[in-house]
């Protein structure tokens, strides 16, 4: 009787679902900056890791606007004919090779580049119809401020203009001009449509997109039609990238969020509460390691580690292993 009940327990113990959540593991001075540089630069960009594991980092300098560290943190190299303004950008591996996909957010330019900097191609706002563009208070002329960028894997291009109309524009693989959906007038109601991915946990895939005002995250499918609010009351959804069946969220005021995909918490990264999250003036003396003030890109590697880089003046990426 005993033997019985046992094993009675050992299988009730099988059958609890196991969660998704895993502790990262802050690691702190990760990165190593090129001899002679005080500090990354004037950081409003992203991050993103290539197949090789080299982590790329883009900030507003005209010197070194795309840099790329080794997986251990040693710096590589500076990208040739990278802009100084990459507000969001992605590495994608296809049949013809490794590329950068970046939007610019003053150059109002979309770029396709090699790994090794040569372009490939470049859309620019010439592309997109005037009725899809915003008016420049100041100059009175008709602009684009774009946010991020993802491919479909048909070779689709998508680029949010976040920062201004809020919606998002379609190309081909050649850059072509496809369409223009979203925008702040309904269903969509977007405020501040800051960064997009290709949601493959779906078939099929579909867009999701971190809609920062709002506090929430959406689905649309790649044409367009508003599929829904995958979670609401985040604290400003700044960027977002797919791990497995989980969405990694990152958010402004200082976290990380990681949803499953119904959309529900699987687990915070960083949560940070102290004064100054937000914003992009904490200068490093009063950094914490694993302590996020106001994630801005997420990336991860293969080993499923995750690279998250800051709005900040000094410029800052804060790397959590995975077990």
């Amino acid at each position: 009787m005993k033997k019985t009940a046992l094993l009675l327990t050992l299988f009730a113990v099988l059958l609890v679902p196991v969660s998704a959540a895993t502790d990262f593991t802050a690691v702190a001075d990760w990165l190593k900056l090129p001899e002679g540089r005080q500090n990354l630069g004037n950081m409003h960009g992203d991050v993103a890791v290539s197949s090789a594991g080299e982590v790329y980092v883009s900030v507003q300098d005209p010197t070194a606007g795309l840099q790329v560290y080794a997986p251990d943190g040693k710096f590589l190299r500076n990208v040739p004919n990278a802009p100084n303004d990459f507000h969001g950008f992605v590495i994608r591996k296809q049949a013809d090779g490794e590329f950068i996909y970046g939007a610019t957010m003053r150059g109002q330019t979309v770029y396709k580049l090699r790994l090794d900097g040569g372009i490939v191609m470049t859309i620019g706002s010439s592309s997109i119809p005037d009725q899809y563009k915003t008016k420049n208070a100041r100059s009175g002329q008709l602009a684009l401020v774009l946010t991020g960028v993802d491919v479909a894997p048909n070779g689709d291009i998508y680029v949010t203009d976040g920062y201004a109309s809020d919606f998002i524009h379609r190309f081909d693989r050649n850059g072509k001009y496809l369409s223009s959906f979203g925008g702040k007038a309904a269903p969509y109601s977007f405020n501040t449509l800051h960064k997009l991915a290709i949601d493959t946990r779906f078939e099929p895939a579909r867009l999701i997109a971190v809609d920062r005002a709002n506090n929430r995250v959406v689905h649309m499918s790649l044409t367009g039609e508003f599929l829904g609010v995958v979670a609401k009351d985040l604290l400003l959804p700044a960027a977002v990238v797919i791990s497995g069946n989980d969405a990694i969220i990152g958010e402004l005021t200082g976290r990380v969020t990681i949803l499953d995909k119904a959309g529900a918490v699987v687990q915070r990264v960083g949560a940070n509460t102290e004064q100054g999250v937000g914003t992009n003036k904490i200068p490093p003396a009063q950094w914490k390691t694993g302590l996020l003030l106001s994630p801005h890109g997420v990336a991860l590697n293969d080993h499923g580690d995750l690279f998250v880089s800051e709005f900040n003046a000094f410029g800052r990426v804060h790397r959590f292993n995975r077990p």
